[in-house]
């Protein structure tokens, strides 16, 4: 007969903790294939910033003009906002781990092409095919988090996806000037092999998160897919492209708006109608999602605007080398990194809603405060901007994520996931594109009245110029040389003004994401723990 007393003395074994689908999980394997998935993410999202501290020597090593050397850039935008949206069909159809290492190996061959180039023509070609790899390796991410982990996991998942969008374009500049000085420009591109093959390793091993579903292979919508691909594409050059070409005066911008307007509404029919869209647009029903959108889009606007803005005035205007910017920008980059850990619990507390106020208000006061902007701000004056602003971002980023899938069925996590990293993306576009075009329009409308209030035939103006000449006494034409300093200073002045009234336009952006915070609508406990009709 057993002995009862030894059996009651046996500890009981600890309860195994479950996954969002209610089944035993090992969590050492899970977190290695998701931590090499975010890696993955890492590199794709710093390979749009990293090249942009070397473009000069890029352009001398192919051999390409100052107009051709830019596409470096874009075409890799464009290709990764083609490639987003579908990544949520691809995923279901091959499953999330084969769709993963495909789209790795193909983001290492086509970084190895990348720094082999030896042309224009060649670099361009192979960039777009490295952003249509990139672009698959990111949205997988989110989804991943939602339907693979509990409730209880899931913020700090949240986390650590938030983190890798802020943190990446943000050192990326810095990294990329550090290697090529270092090395080589060939080198910005080289770099992803070995990081690459981890994640395939990893991923390949432990990324088995879900099932495919071959029957999606069967009537695909090529429709969908072509027209969306028009859509998006025409978008992004016509953001891209448009401030420098003064938009709709240019013949070719005005025809690709024309485009891009009708290719999406005939896509957006499309996928409303077919039985099976190539993007599902299901998730915009849900109230939540539809403002988590837009608060998303202000949150790209903000965070690639603002990682675009301050260097840009830190070279032009104080002539700081890439060095000194690095270490300016990164101060918004340690805020995110060091308040990630402490964010994450005190949100998944409070109520979505009053966070993304708190978040937004924070990133609205912040950015607001270069509205005041002077040709003397350097570190010091930026210390508090840069701060707050990567702490109201960090808070408002968690949150919306939250409140934005926080009434979803999961059988739309992957669809919504697609959604949110495209519309990032081609916020920070539109974004790039409103400071481009304010920095354009403004620049030129304060030169003219600093040049008409301070003229030289004014008792002010006469009084700089005077002192201009005696300054250049030594040279042979000391008024001419007083007159270009003088339109050099107003010229000066006016680019410091128009730097100041982009960052409000930042800042305002900011404000009415706080705003709309409040029209969300809290949800029901335990609403996105559902795992019904997971892969």
């Amino acid at each position: 007969m057993p002995d009862d007393s030894a059996t009651l003395a046996r500890p009981a074994a600890p309860p195994q903790e479950l996954g969002a689908d209610g089944q035993p999980v090992d969590w050492g394997k899970v977190f290695l294939g998701f931590g090499a998935m975010i890696l993955g993410q890492f590199m794709a999202m710093l390979d749009i910033q990293i090249v942009a501290s070397s473009l000069v020597q890029i352009q001398a090593g192919i051999g390409a003009t100052q107009d051709e050397i830019s596409w470096v850039q874009t075409i890799y935008l464009l290709a990764e906002v083609v490639i987003m949206p579908l990544t949520a069909y691809l995923t279901k159809m091959w499953g999330t781990q084969r769709f993963y290492v495909i789209a790795s190996i193909a983001f290492i061959i086509t970084s190895v092409a990348t720094g082999l180039s030896t042309s224009v023509d060649m670099m361009i070609l192979t960039r777009a095919l490295q952003g249509l790899a990139a672009g698959a390796m990111i949205p997988p991410i989110f989804a991943t988090a939602m339907t693979v982990f509990p409730p209880e996991r899931r913020t700090m998942a949240n986390v650590l996806t938030g983190l890798i969008v802020t943190l990446a374009p943000t050192i990326g500049p810095t990294l990329g000037g550090h290697i090529t000085e270092a090395l080589s420009w060939r080198w910005l591109f080289f770099i992803n092999v070995p990081v690459g093959v981890v994640v395939v390793l990893l991923v390949g091993r432990y990324g088995d998160f879900d099932k495919p579903d071959p029957k999606l292979a069967k009537d695909i919508d090529w429709w969908g897919l072509g027209l969306m691909a028009v859509f998006l594409m025409a978008t992004q050059y016509v953001l891209e492209e448009g401030a420098k070409d003064n938009w709709f005066e240019d013949d070719g911008i005005l025809w690709l708006t024309v485009m891009a307007g009708l290719a999406g509404v005939a896509f957006i029919w499309r996928e409303l109608a077919y039985r099976q869209p190539i993007v599902s647009l299901k998730p915009f029903a849900d109230r939540n999602f539809t403002l988590g959108i837009i608060m998303t889009f202000v949150t790209g606007m903000s965070l690639f605007g603002g990682t675009f803005l301050l260097p840009l005035y830190l070279g032009q205007v104080r002539g700081f080398s890439s060095a000194e910017v690095g270490t300016t920008m990164l101060v918004s980059g340690l805020t995110m990194f060091l308040a990630a850990p402490t964010c994450g619990p005190i949100v998944r507390r409070l109520d979505p809603r009053i966070c993304m106020l708190v978040g937004f208000s924070l990133v609205g006061w912040s950015i607001g405060l270069g509205g005041r902007i002077t040709a003397d701000w350097g570190f010091r004056e930026f210390l508090t901007l840069q701060i707050v602003r990567g702490l109201g971002s960090m808070i408002a980023m968690i949150a919306a994520q939250m409140m934005t899938i926080s009434t979803l069925p999961v059988t739309l996590m992957k669809d919504a996931s697609g959604l949110i990293n495209l519309i990032r993306n081609v916020a920070g576009a539109i974004g790039l594109a409103a400071i481009a075009t304010i920095l354009s329009h403004q620049t030129a409308s304060h030169y003219q009245d600093i040049a008409s209030a301070v003229s030289t035939a004014s008792p002010q103006g006469q009084g700089m110029m005077d002192g201009l000449s005696s300054m250049m006494g030594g040279l042979s034409d000391p008024e001419g040389a007083a007159r270009k300093a003088f339109s050099m200073l107003a010229r000066r002045q006016a680019a410091v003004l128009s730097f100041g009234d982009a960052f409000t336009f930042l800042s305002i952006g900011a404000w009415l994401a706080a705003g709309l915070a409040l029209f969300a609508r809290p949800a029901p406990q335990g609403v996105a723990a559902q795992p019904q009709g997971a892969h």
